[in-house]
């Protein structure tokens, strides 16, 4: 397997494990190929969810800018809802769960 399937296989288990999801990895595979090189970067590969500057990149970049949403306070409380969900104390929240998270929430899927 290459290492993107690799990483594929870590998202989907990140997924069932500690999110409690059946990830769709058609979709997951999509979510991960989309964010391109940034997978392989132990920085850019992850989400501080206590970070409100990193928090508003995933709005801006993400959700406005890849989704096409528009800016309102249902993007934060989205946001707020997977950080949730993928556990405030989980230190390593992978960029592609928490973009797929999002990509169901809004029902986005058809972006990719």
């Amino acid at each position: 397997m290459s290492k993107r399937d690799d990483l594929i296989a870590k998202y989907a288990a990140d997924l069932k494990d500690k999110c409690g999801v059946n990830p769709d990895m058609d979709l997951l595979t999509k979510v991960t190929v989309g964010l391109g090189p940034s997978i392989y970067n132990a920085d850019s590969s992850t989400v501080s969810g206590s970070d409100d500057k990193e928090l508003a990149t995933v709005k801006n970049n993400y959700l406005i800018k890849k989704l096409g949403l528009s800016d309102n306070a249902d993007l934060d409380k989205a946001i707020d809802s997977v950080m949730d969900l993928y556990g405030r104390s989980n230190r390593s929240k992978y960029r592609a769960v928490v973009y797929y998270l999002l990509c169901v929430h809004f029902k986005k899927s058809s972006i990719y």
